[in-house]
């Protein structure tokens, strides 16, 4: 029995001193030979990690104004398995429909979503319609969840309600449709992007940071735990070339395009041409990035990078510049318009009116834009190997370097005679880019300097506060200083000769401006149209010191006989204008009386400022390039001289009342009418005494038997009959005026286009058919 025991005793005790050394080498397999990988892994269970995202950098003009920037959004997901647990499913479904406007089919099928198994998800994001949500829809999913919570504590139920938020960033374009193109958008998953925010993508997007800490089980960070930090690095904020007013004024101008003449498209493109900054670029149709969604894919094109198209008697400036630098040019040598053969084609090139104007200098076929005489300049006089030289040098068939995506190059192929011809007028084997137009113009504009076009004015660092300067890169010079300021003179003569110019409706007045039309037939089924064109004009100002270059082309106008000079020349103008006085340039000649003028386009129409808030009303003038003078010192405009739709000089105020009479100093007259100098003078209980006729040059207040007595001297403007002898007198002691008579109103102008109507101004026989592959402006 007891030997039994001993046997028991032993083989027990072997057991566990087995199991002893099974267990001693079992630690010292994990301690010591597998130590390092089990602290690995016991450091991962220890150790959390949250992620810091950065910035994406912003994107503002070239004034600091915020085109593109991060703003704080909100992530939803919901939590099935609690939600359908807690039995709440229908209550998070009707809630979320109301907060979020997420349908309640996709909010079923998110809430009550199962695995294979069975079992609920434990997490479904709602990234249709809950995804970077702006704050106050968050604070309405907020109250719900409180309200909802509530609701569980009074059932004696968990208060997790399923529901949550995750702070995070999201892409914010706070001046909406503004240079939509350029500037792109970020779509609401990242990946996605066009315009300035993709061709810039890595400069902009940063780098995420990130802290790793140890937590005990109750996943407390340990205090004494190891922490592993790096800071998120914010993308680089990029200040664009663009300036808002001119973008403005460019957009309202092309929107006004689009209303009138509903066409396909419309571009615009404004630029500095000494440097070649691009100052406005906008495209209709358009949209807003915040809600990208909304739109079609035509309304996120960029034409005036990504389209080609045949430009049309807009490239009759590349050929002239050509032939005035080599010395073929002569403005009064003769010529016969009307039509002409070329070498080898039978097929005649017509002048767009079809019957010509007869013999006629060749700066005479410049204003009427004749396509014989270019294709005498190009085709006879330069030749194709030299024409096709000087596309070359400026610019044409080759990407300009813009920082856009998906600029295409172009093509320029003078493969025959015909093809010589046409180019030499914009048509046939020539498709190009409207930026390579407008720095190809810029290049004649600034003395012959073909100039890189570039977006961006500087990038910065904000983590280093360093800052890299776009500087201007000159490519090459096209055509001397001398060419240039010759080809200025002449296609400033395109544009202020009322009678014969093309280009007249670009006319402003106190400015010189130089440019030229365009009217291309566009090729349908491999044919030119007849009803179809791409029209578009292109100019520059002040002709003797240019400061902006514009390009404006529309495809596909609803009227077949709308051509650039009706369509595009007035938007020109107006852009132009509004352009140049927020520069500041003031008009380089005193402006005509209106019975010696003709142009009475050259008005602008005063916009109903009264009853707005003085900087509203401020705002509103300077978006329509008016000066203006505010007479008071209150908040509200009270009462405006001239009138709300009066047409006024560029040169003239806009007289902002905002206070009553008897608190009213007397403003300064200078340049105002009779009319408006007497209705200001009533306006503030004082009387006026005038002497002469046209507009004031001088005043003298003065008291006069316990009232104001205003004393003006009023001449005609320069250039008018009696302007000498009005100047020299004296002024005061004239007899008091009670009449509204006013130096003259000018009425409406005549807009029709000179030798436009009936057919292309730069078409060609009906019948003939477009080189091969040429799509002739289809975008």
């Amino acid at each position: 029995m007891g030997k039994r025991i001993k046997l028991r005793t032993l083989f027990f005790g072997g057991i566990m001193t087995l199991l002893f050394f099974v267990l001693i080498g079992r630690i010292y397999m994990v301690q010591v030979v597998d130590g390092a990988m089990w602290y690995e892994e016991a450091k991962k269970r220890w150790s959390a990690a949250d992620t810091m995202k950065a910035k994406r950098g912003e994107i503002t003009d070239r004034d600091g104004n915020v085109l593109a920037m991060d703003t704080i959004a909100y992530n939803v997901s919901v939590d099935p398995q609690i939600i359908n647990d807690a039995d709440i499913a229908e209550e998070v479904i009707d809630g979320l429909h109301e907060t979020l406007g997420i349908d309640k089919d996709e909010l079923t099928k998110q809430v009550t979503a199962q695995k294979e198994d069975g079992t609920f998800y434990r997490s479904r994001e709602l990234r249709k319609g809950g995804w970077l949500i702006d704050k106050p829809v968050a604070d309405g999913v907020a109250a719900f969840r409180d309200e909802l919570k509530g609701k569980l504590r009074e059932d004696g139920k968990k208060l997790d309600t399923g529901i949550y938020m995750v702070e995070t960033h999201k892409r914010f374009y706070p001046r909406n449709f503004l240079a939509s193109q350029l500037v792109g958008y970020v779509s609401l998953d990242g990946e996605n992007k066009t315009g300035v925010e993709a061709y810039f993508d890595d400069q902009l997007q940063g780098a995420d940071g990130f802290i790793r800490y140890e937590k005990d089980g109750k996943r407390v960070q340990l205090s004494k735990g190891e922490v592993d930090f790096q800071a998120p690095k914010d993308g680089n904020n990029i200040k664009l070339t663009i300036d808002s007013d001119i973008q403005q004024y460019v957009v309202e101008a092309l929107r006004d395009i689009v209303k009138k003449y509903s066409p396909k498209s419309a571009t615009a493109i404004a630029a500095d041409p000494d440097t070649m900054e691009i100052l406005a670029m906008a495209n209709m149709p358009e949209f807003d990035p915040n809600e990208y969604a909304k739109y079609d894919y035509a309304n996120f094109y960029n034409h005036a990078v990504g389209s080609l198209y045949e430009p049309g008697s807009t490239f009759k400036i590349a050929t002239l510049a050509a032939a005035v630098e080599e010395g073929v040019f002569n403005p009064d040598e003769i010529y016969q318009s009307g039509s002409i053969v070329v070498p080898g084609d039978p097929r005649p090139i017509r002048e767009h009116n079809r019957r010509g104007w007869g013999k006629i200098s060749f700066l005479d076929g410049l204003k009427y834009s004749s396509n014989v005489a270019f294709v005498k300049l190009g085709f006879e006089k330069l030749g194709g190997e030299k024409l096709r030289d000087y596309f070359t040098r400026f610019g044409f068939g080759q990407k300009t370097g813009i920082e856009l995506t998906n600029e295409l190059a172009g093509k320029i192929d003078l493969l025959g005679n015909r093809d010589i011809a046409s180019a030499s007028f914009g048509q046939g084997r020539v498709q190009v880019t409207a930026i390579q137009q407008v720095a190809a113009v810029a290049a004649v504009a600034n003395g012959g300097k073909l100039m890189e076009p570039h977006i961006v004015k500087s990038i910065t660092d904000p983590s280093t506060n360093t800052t890299t300067v776009t500087d201007p890169k000159f490519v090459r010079q096209v055509i001397s200083e001398q060419t240039s300021k010759q080809v200025g003179e002449y296609l400033e003569q395109v544009v202020s000769d009322q009678d014969k110019g093309t280009g007249k409706n670009a006319y402003i007045e106190g400015y010189r401006v130089a440019g030229k039309t365009g009217t291309a037939q566009k090729v349908i089924n491999g044919k030119y149209s007849d009803n179809k064109f791409m029209v578009s004009f292109i100019g520059y100002a002040p002709v003797e010191n240019p400061k902006i270059v514009l390009y404006i082309m529309v495809d596909e106008p609803n009227n077949p006989l709308a051509g650039g000079g009706s369509v595009a020349a007035p938007a020109f103008r107006e852009i132009v204008l509004k352009s140049l006085k927020k520069m500041g340039i003031a008009p380089d000649y005193n402006i005509e009386s209106d019975e010696e003028s003709d142009n009475k386009e050259a008005k602008i129409a005063v916009p109903k400022v009264q009853d707005l808030s003085v900087a509203q009303a401020k705002a509103e003038l300077q978006g329509k390039g008016l000066s203006f003078e505010v007479v008071g010192g209150g908040d509200k405009v009270l009462k405006q001289i001239p009138a709300a739709s009066s047409l006024i000089y560029p040169a003239q105020k806009v007289y902002i009342v905002t206070e009553k009479k008897d608190q009213l100093a007397v403003p300064d007259l200078t340049g105002v009418s009779l009319r408006d100098a007497l209705e200001l003078t009533s306006l503030i209980g004082a009387r006026l005494v005038t002497e002469g006729t046209g507009y004031v040059v001088s005043q003298q207040v003065v008291e006069e038997n316990g009232g104001r007595l205003v004393k003006v001297q009023l001449v005609p403007p320069e250039g008018a009959e009696g302007y000498d002898e009005a100047l020299s007198a004296s002024g005061g002691g004239g007899e008091e005026s009670d009449t509204g008579e006013e130096g003259g109103e000018s009425q409406s102008d005549d807009e029709s286009d000179a030798g436009e109507s009936g057919g292309s101004e730069d078409s060609t026989d009906a019948d003939i058919e477009p080189p091969v592959g040429m799509q002739g402006g289809e975008n």
